[in-house]
């Protein structure tokens, strides 16, 4: 027996569908009666170091896609096991100017040597050890090409300027926590593989103690290269043939033109109507922005607000097993595939997925009848800024696995990443489950793998959210609860610390935080017909950072769970 609920009319439903080059009267977020310019201006990043880098880059009069900028340039340099030159990502924009949200997809692309069967040995298998490890498992990187085209199409400083920062703790180094550690530990032995990365992270073949000063002297020459010549000084000239000699000596297919053919491409972010407020997020090729929008809407036809905390954990697990199940299947490089997002986000699909949930039982996933979802690192970074003119930018950046493919291209400094990893590499095979793999995300000469990246924002007439997080494939389900937070006015230290869980269609099992399931609310899931499985530790890393316009009150938070700062400095009147 169902219990019943109540599910909006079809004409009467909130949620719609934004296209994001509609007539601005038809968004939400413009100048109106409330403050139009926030009193202060903020960054939330990974990594101390990192914030007071944006920080510095808007006192010295740059603005947040400056501040943008010096902020990832500086992870890339203070988290080398996250982000990076050798790495890529996805950059969600405002620009008060003009009033106009803009994303820019910054993912790396396949190398043209590329094709499905890149990683199949002789035999069909999958080689997972030249998928993950090694120059073999890296993409084109589109990490300098994002900072050239931020600087030149929306920034106000040089960007010279922007990257000064990091070259500084490049070539003068910083001292390492035992953040670094742990994650170095993770990769340990992969590391040690490659000389040229074990010379620059390793003291010794170990571990560095907490303390030790790691300096990066070729990173900063790098970087000062790309300040010089902006695009064309990674991507052209002597900075790419030493990538792509050493990635050719090592066992990896770039060449000169796939470095020089890089382009960023501005795409229309996923924009769409949740009750008062507008989610704008990440297009194709993230999963992100759909995802988060389809479990918007089938929310959306429920009082999810009022439910009881046992019911309200059961529907958020329903829509997410419905989300990752169409992410599975239909899901890939837009420029490659045709991507029916109008399909995924009409209202009747969401009705006929909420009407599907039943309220006393779990769905069997094999039930959905769509391919597994594929499994990404988890080892990504996040930044969230906001500037005295509300400008605003949220973005999540890559190379993948702690250390990315913990293979540094001698004499650049720069580790490259193991995105190709994110690509189904055998589409067609059935898996574990029975199911097909999903040919949309195959492997192609430059083509961008699916990515969970999912940097967003929510805005209604009073309020500004940004907000993202690292997780991979869990990052989907982190920033929409990260958003219920947000919509049910929580402040913005809740959105961050709020306990995790996540249901990803297949494997068919609810992961969660330590302490995220009291026993009484575990027994009731498991009633319902729910498998639960403890992870047995934190994980998520979100940055945040909301602009109530009504008071003109500015507060932002970064992740306890990691060691970033959250920086909010007000503007001088």
């Amino acid at each position: 027996m169902r219990l019943t609920f109540k599910i909006r009319s079809l004409s009467g439903a909130l949620v719609s569908l934004f296209i994001a080059f509609c007539l601005t009267a038809c968004a939400i977020g413009g100048d109106g009666t409330v403050s139009s310019k926030p009193s202060a201006v903020a960054v939330a990043s990974a990594h101390p170091l990192a914030t007071q880098a944006g920080l510095d880059v808007l006192a010295q009069g740059g603005n947040a896609f400056d501040a943008a900028i010096a902020v990832a340039a500086s992870l890339g340099v203070v988290e080398p096991y996250s982000a990076g030159m050798g790495g890529g990502g996805f950059w969600l924009l405002y620009s008060a100017k003009d009033d106009q949200y803009h994303f820019v997809d910054a993912r790396e692309m396949a190398p043209s040597a590329a094709d499905k069967d890149y990683y199949l040995n002789k035999d069909g298998t999958v080689n997972r050890d030249r998928a993950t490890n090694g120059p073999s498992a890296a993409g084109i990187p589109g990490q300098a090409a994002a900072f050239a085209h931020l600087a030149g199409q929306y920034g106000q400083l040089p960007l010279a300027k922007s990257l000064a920062p990091a070259i500084k703790q490049a070539r003068q180094g910083f001292a390492i926590d035992d953040h670094y550690r742990k994650l170095l530990s993770y990769r340990l032995e992969a590391v040690r593989r490659y000389p040229s990365s074990a010379s620059i992270f390793l003291n010794s073949g170990q571990i560095p103690d907490v303390g030790y000063k790691l300096v990066q002297r070729d990173l900063a020459t790098t970087l000062e290269a790309l300040a010089r010549a902006g695009h064309d000084g990674f991507y052209q000239g002597p900075v790419a043939q030493r990538l792509v000699t050493a990635v050719q000596r090592d066992g990896g297919d770039w060449t000169m033109e796939d470095l020089a053919n890089y382009k960023v491409v501005e795409r229309e972010p996923i924009r769409m109507a949740f009750g008062n407020a507008e989610l704008i997020s990440a297009p194709p090729p993230s999963s992100g922005g759909i995802a988060i929008a389809q479990m918007l809407q089938m929310l959306d036809l429920y009082h999810w607000q009022s439910m009881s905390e046992a019911d309200q954990t059961h529907l958020l697990i329903e829509v997410m097993r419905r989300a990752y199940r169409d992410r599975a299947e239909f899901l890939g490089d837009p420029d490659f595939v045709d991507v029916p997002t109008a399909m995924l986000l009409d209202p009747a699909r969401a009705h006929a997925y909420a009407d599907s949930i039943d309220m006393t039982k779990a769905t069997p996933s094999l039930s959905l009848k769509g391919p597994k979802n594929i499994e990404e690192g988890f080892h990504t970074t996040h930044l969230s800024v906001l500037d005295k003119d509300g400008n605003r930018v949220s973005a999540t950046l890559s190379i993948n696995l702690p250390f990315g493919s913990a293979y540094t291209a001698a004499g650049t400094g720069v580790v490259l990443n193991n995105e190709m990893d994110d690509f189904s590499a055998k589409p067609g095979a059935a898996n574990a489950y029975g199911l097909v793999g999903n040919a949309a995300n195959a492997i192609a000469p430059g083509k961008r793998p699916l990515s969970s990246m999912s940097p967003s924002m929510m805005v209604s007439d009073d309020q500004v959210a940004i907000l993202g997080t690292p997780g991979g494939s869990r990052i989907i389900s982190m920033v929409l609860l990260g958003l219920l937070e947000h919509q049910q006015n929580k402040p913005v230290e809740d959105w961050v610390r709020r306990k995790r869980i996540h249901h990803q269609y297949l494997p068919d099992v609810v992961e969660y935080e330590p302490g995220a399931l009291s026993q009484a609310l575990q027994q009731e899931l498991k009633a319902r017909g729910h498998t639960l499985k403890n992870v047995g530790r934190a994980y998520g890393n979100m940055q945040a950072i909301l602009w109530d316009r009504t008071t003109n009150k500015v507060t932002a938070a970064a992740d306890s769970r990691g060691i970033g700062s959250a920086r909010v400095v007000s503007v001088a009147k």
